[in-house]
């Protein structure tokens, strides 16, 4: 695994808090957020609460990206964009196929499998661990303006000039050689 922090050329945020019932900071996720195909997996997507959002966060994005992967760019597990100010929290498979645990109004871009949903973590066999970094971003608008098949990446992009402030839970994942 390399050092590479996937924030450190973005524009300063302040930082907030987000927790999990699904996963603790720091600590490997559970099998049913795995990819389909490992033993376990079930692409489901985690539990997640905020709290403290800096003053005019008029809407949320939810990114879960992993840096480690022997892509040169990484790989982009969900995205979820123009989630309402007034919610503070996604439940458990809310990424799913119909995004049926969304807000009325956010929505799902496609992954880097080109799904619209969330993709469970599948680091390579004998590739040593893989940071997942699950980030909710506070914007300072009610909706960031990108088409719903846009890539993560620009989303990402997009947000740079409107990020009020980010909460990051990091999980891990690999799998044995």
């Amino acid at each position: 695994m390399i050092a590479n922090d996937p924030f450190a050329r973005l524009p300063e945020a302040a930082p907030f808090t987000v927790t999990s019932t699904t996963v603790a900071d720091g600590a490997p996720w559970p099998p049913a957020q795995h990819a389909t195909g490992l033993p376990g997996g079930a692409d489901v997507s985690p539990q997640l609460s905020w709290s403290g959002a800096p003053e005019g966060t008029r809407s949320y994005a939810v990114t879960v990206y992993d840096p480690d992967a022997p892509t040169g760019s990484g790989f982009w597990h969900w995205a979820v964009a123009d989630i309402p100010a007034t919610v503070t929290e996604l439940p458990e498979g809310a990424g799913d196929d119909t995004g049926s645990g969304l807000p009325e109004g956010a929505f799902q871009l496609p992954n880097d499998v080109r799904s619209a949903r969330y993709v469970g973590a599948a680091p390579p066999a004998g590739h040593g661990p893989h940071r997942y970094f699950v980030v909710v971003h506070a914007l300072d608008v009610d909706a960031i303006g990108i088409p719903a098949d846009a890539t993560p990446a620009l989303l990402g992009f997009t947000m740079a000039g409107h990020t009020l402030g980010r909460a990051v839970l990091t999980a891990t994942a690999e799998t044995p050689a």
